[in-house]
């Protein structure tokens, strides 16, 4: 699977051999992590994927990303979907930032170009969720195009759903999720 890339960044898939080194923490080939990267939620995110590797091979694309910032190509974080997508059509998506990359959209851009790949491949619903006070991702879901759909006492849960045929190339359905740069993949 190719990098995924937007105006100001690039989305990695990241492969079994990669999740596994940054459970390690042991940096790859590329130019680095930004400080504070990996996280907890980064280390639970790539052994999530280990364990979706192992049970149902290679998850491409529905699988882990590492966000690099393409000024630098240092990693600032991680997103990515939390397994296949279900008999419906649907997958869950999680994502996170080092503290110093926040604020600064990335986080939008980088949902919004997953949710595209998501789109692209014929996905019909995306699903995420963040406690009650993390503020910031209720934006950054808004921001990408999903709506609060449900809350809890501990969460609120989000979601874009689109019909079961992906729109044609043009159709604004299609784009109002991308970001005006080029995106690889499917």
């Amino acid at each position: 699977m190719e990098d995924l890339v937007t105006a100001r960044l690039v989305l990695h898939p990241l492969s079994a051999r990669e999740a596994a080194a940054l459970t390690r923490g042991e940096p790859g080939a590329h130019p680095g992590w930004a400080p504070g990267y990996p996280s907890r939620a980064d280390t639970a995110g790539a052994l999530r994927h280990l364990e979706t590797c192992a049970a149902y091979g290679d998850p491409a694309p529905f699988g882990a990303y590492e966000i690099r910032r393409r000024e630098d190509g240092l990693a600032i974080g991680g997103l990515g979907f939390h397994g296949p997508p279900d008999q419906d059509g649907t997958l869950t998506v999680g994502y996170g930032l080092v503290p110093a990359a926040r604020g600064h959209g990335y986080a939008t851009e980088a949902l919004r170009a997953l949710l595209h790949l998501a789109r692209a491949y014929g996905i019909t619903r995306v699903e995420g969720d963040t406690d009650h006070g993390n503020t910031a991702s209720q934006r950054v879901m808004a921001a990408a195009g999903m709506t609060l759909v449900g809350e809890d006492e501990r969460l609120k849960y989000y979601a874009v759903q689109w019909p079961q045929e992906p729109p044609e190339p043009g159709d604004p359905a299609r784009t109002s999720l991308s970001e005006p740069a080029e995106a690889g993949g499917p």
